[in-house]
């Protein structure tokens, strides 16, 4: 006998349908806040874009810092219809090249919202304007760049001289003893630092406190190695 769907399974499927509608309106409105902070978040300097795939003609349902020239109620994206026409497209594509319709270029990422039955059913765009940090990059290459002609020699140290000096006393007394300064065991630090005050490497104001430095102790602990 041929089955035939009564009332009351009609009723069933008019409820799933309902609460299925109202879970997808449910995750596009949270996602929106989301698309709303994100714009607060960079200001005049990326587009952040909500589509709502479940009416393409009239797909965009967020707009934040609008450098397209698009508004709310504009219609779906080249990749908002991928997106609708196979749910297995990728959900997040990113940093790919765009242009805005001014000419500016632009760097976006377009990440696709499923809903629980593995449907896109929204799509948050962002749309950096890299025209506005081109000339800031190019303004920091300028200010960080250096004279080819010296590039590949030092012509100063930026440091006092008799600390540069000490540097190289304690590093050479060190590889005497076959190690690093750090590494030193703790008697030959000991040694180390009477060595260097007995041959008068104290007498700058800072010595004992670059000298500690060195060793990796306290200049507490240099004091106390001389006494």
């Amino acid at each position: 006998m041929e089955h035939v769907d009564g009332p009351e399974t009609a009723e069933r499927t008019g409820v799933v349908a309902a609460t299925s509608a109202e879970a997808d309106e449910h995750l596009i409105r949270e996602v929106e806040s989301i698309a709303v902070a994100l714009g607060r978040m960079f200001p005049g300097l990326c587009e952040v874009v909500l589509h709502d795939l479940r009416d393409p003609q009239h797909a965009i349902r967020a707009i934040e810092n609008n450098l397209s020239g698009r508004k709310v109620g504009d219609s779906v994206t080249e990749l908002g219809l991928a997106r609708i026409e196979d749910p297995s497209y990728p959900s997040v594509i990113q940093n790919y090249p765009n242009q805005f319709p001014d000419g500016r270029p632009a760097k976006s990422t377009s990440i696709g919202i499923k809903n629980a039955a593995g449907e896109y059913v929204a799509a948050l765009c962002l749309n950096l304007d890299v025209s506005v940090l081109s000339p800031v990059t190019l303004a920091l290459s300028n200010l960080v760049a250096t004279d080819t002609e010296h590039r590949d020699q030092s012509l100063e140290t930026l440091r006092d001289r008799n600390a540069r000096e000490l540097r190289r006393v304690v590093e050479e007394l060190a590889a005497e003893r076959a190690a690093t300064p750090r590494s030193l065991s703790r008697e030959s630090k000991k040694a180390l630092v009477r060595q260097l005050h007995q041959e008068g490497h104290f007498d700058s104001r800072d010595a004992a406190q670059n000298i500690a430095d060195l060793l990796g102790v306290s200049r507490a602990t240099v004091y106390n190695y001389i006494k």
